[in-house]
Formats: structure tokens, C-alpha cells, sequence
């Protein structure tokens, strides 16, 4: 298949890109730039790239697809919260606009990159995809709003599904330090310290970043009625696991580290734990790595590639990243480059 993955030079679609093409695949990228040079090591090199802000993609710039994979969102709840009114314009709008382009050029297949963050408060109970939603952040609330708005564009000739994944782990040549398993890896290699700002009790599904690469080449083959404007979450039961027992795991994998829960900020109200079941039967996903390979596997390439302390609290963490390229003069407040 022809795939367009937009979002490809950030933290899953640098792991996503080189996957897709190991099974044949042929990949382009369209990417605005934000996170390119935000490398640990060496990086595979990238497809040919359609360098777009995503608000400005049209349907000309997708004529010829099979699919469209779309990664590219302002990537976290802290970014949300600072720029609430951004986040819409380039989570919602512009991903709705995204998905009517591709429709408009005759692209069959749009795969969107949800969340389970779209369960919010859910607590105790396991939910599934037909469990109520109840989005807690700026981020979490225009994920809903694209799946509702681009199912309704779904008829014979053009198939959305929604993949909501848990939250991201695992190594990646563009890294993210903002995620719970990567952050505390991270901390205890620079510090020694495992450290939990909340009180750890929150529940958090947890999936690795090649494994969400695997969800999206399923749906990309999978038959049209298996996925025709569906959600499907991806990750794994096993992977179900407070932030606490995430912290132990880190603290058992890197030497001479220790566990400090400061509960500073306070109970965090985002916790649920999630049924993975429909994407097993339905689609035959199963999800690979667990919390403590993560962990180890982000251990050695935290030290093999020489992370840093810059590395890691500036380049390697979103909100920091961008407040820098814009602090700089780099971005403009609407988050577009200024030249």
C-alpha cells in the first residue's frame, strides 16, 4: 500500500516508518518539523518527506494514497493545558480537515491516533471501547472530538478507525522523556532517584511504542468490515499497572536506584484501567512487550547512547522543546515557524 504517515520525525512514527517498510509498505512522511533534530544516537533515515504544517495539508498533497496514518498532535496533557485554543486548531480542526482531505482525494483508509486518556476518571472498573468517555484534558477531549467527527465521515468508499492507545513506552531514536515509563527510567540513570510526583495510585495502561507500530500495519491489511469506523484500544492486560508498581518495576531494573513518591502534585484524577480484548479477537493484535523489558530496553539505550541531562529535561521533553523553538524566535505563538 501507498501510506502517508503524518507526524513520522516525532516519537512513534520514527519507530512506525521503518516497521511499515520492512512489510512492504511505501511510505512517505509529512511532518512540520517541531521534533526532527531531537535525536538520541543514531536514527534510521526517514522517508521521503512532505515537509506541512498539518493545518495547511490539502487534498492535493494526498492524491495517490492507500491510507493515511495520522500521528501528528500537539502530543501530551501539560502542552494541552498551556495552549488549550492551539490544541484544538491543530488536534481537532486541523485533524478533521486532514481526514476530509483524504476523503476528498480518494485515500480508502484513515487511521487515527487516539488514546485511552479518553476514559479519564474511569478508576477500578476495566473499560472497554464501549465504556463512556469522559476526557479530563484539553488533549483527551479533542481526541473524542476527531473520532466523532470523522466517524460521521466513514461510508463504501472511505473506512476511519480509531486505535486508542495506552500510554507509550519504550525506546525511540527521537525519545520522549514526558511519558511515565520513559521519565522514570530516565530519572533513575541521571540521579539514581525513581521519582513520582503524584501518590501513585492512578491506574495507567501501558503499550510499547513497536507494538503500536504492529496495531497500525494490522489495520492498514485488515479487512475493510473489521475495521470500517471502529475503535479499537491497543496495549495489553499485563500492562495494566499503577504508577507505584511502574516505579518498583524501573527501580528493580536500574542498579543503585531508589523510589521517592513526593506526592506533591497532589492525587492525579486521570486513572483507568483498560479491557484489550476486541483487538485480540477481532483483529488479531497482541501486544508483545511488557512494562519491565520497557525498562530495561530504555536502560541500555539511556547508556549506550550517552544520555544527558540537557538531553533529556530540554530536547527530549515537548512542552520544554517547543517553549524553547519559541522562546527563540523559532515559533511564532501559533506554533507555526517563522521562516
Amino acid at each position: 500500500m501507498r501510506v502517508l504517515v503524518t507526524g513520522h520525525q516525532g516519537y512513534l512514527g520514527t519507530v512506525m516508518a521503518p516497521i511499515l517498510r520492512q512489510r512492504g509498505h511505501e511510505v512517505t512522511g509529512l511532518d512540520t518539523g517541531y521534533f526532527a533534530e531531537c535525536v538520541l544516537g543514531e536514527v534510521a533515515p526517514d522517508p521521503p518527506t512532505l515537509r506541512r504544517d498539518i493545518r495547511d495539508v490539502t487534498s492535493a498533497d494526498l492524491v495517490g494514497y492507500d491510507a493515511v496514518i495520522h500521528l501528528a498532535a500537539l502530543s501530551n496533557d501539560p502542552l494541552g493545558a498551556l495552549a488549550p485554543r492551539i490544541t484544538h486548531a491543530i488536534n481537532h480542526a486541523a485533524s478533521v480537515r486532514l481526514a476530509e482531505a483524504a476523503k476528498a482525494a480518494g485515500v480508502r483508509r484513515f487511521l487515527y491516533a487516539s488514546t485511552c486518556s479518553v476514559y479519564g476518571a474511569a478508576g477500578e472498573e476495566f473499560v472497554d471501547e464501549d465504556a463512556p468517555v469522559r476526557p479530563l484534558t484539553p488533549y483527551a477531549e479533542s481526541k473524542v472530538r476527531v473520532e466523532d467527527d470523522v466517524a460521521a465521515l466513514a461510508d463504501s468508499g472511505f473506512s476511519p478507525v480509531f486505535l486508542r492507545n495506552a500510554t507509550a513506552f519504550g525506546f525511540s531514536p527521537r525519545p520522549r522523556a514526558d511519558i511515565v515509563l520513559n521519565n522514570l527510567v530516565g530519572y533513575a540513570v541521571l540521579t539514581g532517584v525513581v521519582r513520582v510526583a503524584s501518590d501513585g495510585t492512578p491506574w495507567r495502561p501501558l503499550v510499547h511504542a513497536a507494538d503500536i507500530a504492529d496495531a497500525f500495519a494490522t489495520c492498514l491489511t485488515a479487512p475493510t468490515a473489521a475495521i470500517h469506523a471502529r475503535a479499537f484500544n491497543i496495549g495489553a492486560a499485563f500492562n495494566n499497572a499503577s504508577v507505584a508498581e511502574i516505579a518498583q518495576t524501573v527501580v528493580d531494573v536500574v542498579p543503585a536506584s531508589r523510589l521517592v513518591i513526593t506526592g506533591e502534585s497532589g492525587p492525579d484524577p486521570r486513572s483507568y484501567r483498560v479491557d484489550f480484548t476486541r483487538a485480540g479477537t477481532e483483529l488479531g493484535f497482541h501486544a508483545r512487550w511488557g512494562v519491565r523489558d520497557g525498562a530495561a530496553e530504555l536502560y541500555r539505550e539511556y547508556g549506550v547512547r550517552l544520555l544527558s541531562p540537557v538531553d533529556f529535561f530540554e530536547r527530549f521533553t515537548r512542552l520544554t522543546w517547543l517553549q524553547r523553538l519559541r522562546d527563540s524566535g523559532g515559533l511564532d505563538g501559533e506554533l507555526r515557524w517563522v521562516s
